[in-house]
């Protein structure tokens, strides 16, 4: 084996070093060394799947919705590495993935992507065919979603409509319909993902502004800040009344306080400038996501 040059914001390079070349370079394109990913694309499914009332009977369905999410995360980013690979060699951050850096080619990319989407496949059979032809409706987004950073400043709402979908998968997959509860949780995921993903885009400010890459961390500027935490209040306002849907109690809403802490320390220690300070408070929602799941059991059981 030889040494393979990882992304700085890469969580594992000791367990993916240990992988040969080219098993390396796949794991790599698919984000297996970063599942901050997959976990921020299963949170929604979960939420969905326990405000419905599922989160116990139903379990087997949330860890069939993980592997979903593993290996449709690790597909989209191969995808989005494909359609990317000439904007990623021009990048400081990421011209050492694997295509743009020459460890795996193209041809190996899309042979990859189609053995990820059969897993995906594999799990997409194991749903009601009403909750299966929802997630198969998200395909067009996903598809969409790595050329929108061309054509807007908002690629993060782009992503948001694609990382939340899950929740209307779970909601559909456990009630077999649509719920006004259902369209406020997806709502709310989709400014927290902008939230969140804006706090992400603050790594490649100043390449993007070179190569001509759009993104709302450059849109909102010197306000970066307020516009996080606008995003984050939108979110939580949505998910409260998620949450007043299924239970029409004043204290339905305070599930969500541990998440509104949380989300508040992010907004208020962001620092755009420091090293390292926009990755941490990006990794932190997972602790989101966990934290929303456990509002949406105690609701909705």
């Amino acid at each position: 084996m030889t040494d393979t040059p990882t992304v700085p914001d890469t969580e594992h390079p000791g367990m993916i070093g240990l992988l040969p070349d080219k098993l390396r370079g796949l794991a790599l394109l698919a984000r297996f060394d970063r599942p901050i990913g997959w976990w921020l694309l299963f949170w929604p499914c979960a939420w969905g799947v326990a405000l419905a009332g599922g989160a116990f009977e139903r379990w087997q369905l949330l860890a069939w919705l993980l592997l979903g999410s593993i290996a449709m995360r690790g597909a989209g980013c191969v995808y989005n590495d494909i359609v990317d690979r000439d904007l990623d060699a021009q990048v400081a951050r990421t011209r050492a993935r694997p295509i743009p850096s020459g460890l795996v080619s193209v041809r190996a990319a899309w042979v990859w992507l189609a053995a990820l989407s059969l897993v995906g496949l594999v799990v997409l059979l194991q749903l009601r065919p009403t909750a299966a032809a929802v997630a198969v409706v998200s395909l067009a987004l996903v598809a969409a979603y790595p050329f929108m950073k061309r054509v807007t400043w908002w690629p993060q709402a782009w992503l948001g409509l694609v990382f939340s979908w899950g929740a209307l998968v779970g909601w559909v997959e456990v009630t077999g319909g649509f719920a006004l509860a259902a369209a406020l949780l997806y709502a709310g995921s989709v400014a927290w993902v902008i939230g969140y993903d804006t706090i992400y885009a603050l790594q490649d400010r100043e390449d993007d502004a070179l190569v001509g890459v759009r993104s709302s961390a450059l849109r909102m500027g010197r306000h970066v800040r307020l516009g996080v935490a606008l995003f984050y209040v939108m979110a939580l306002a949505l998910w409260a009344g998620a949450l007043w849907q299924i239970r029409a109690d004043p204290l339905a809403p305070v599930a969500l306080v541990p998440a509104a802490w949380h989300l508040l320390w992010q907004a208020a220690t962001l620092r755009p400038q420091e090293d390292g300070n926009a990755l941490h408070r990006f990794r932190s929602n997972r602790f989101i996501g966990l934290l929303v799941m456990l509002a949406c059991v105690v609701v909705g059981t």
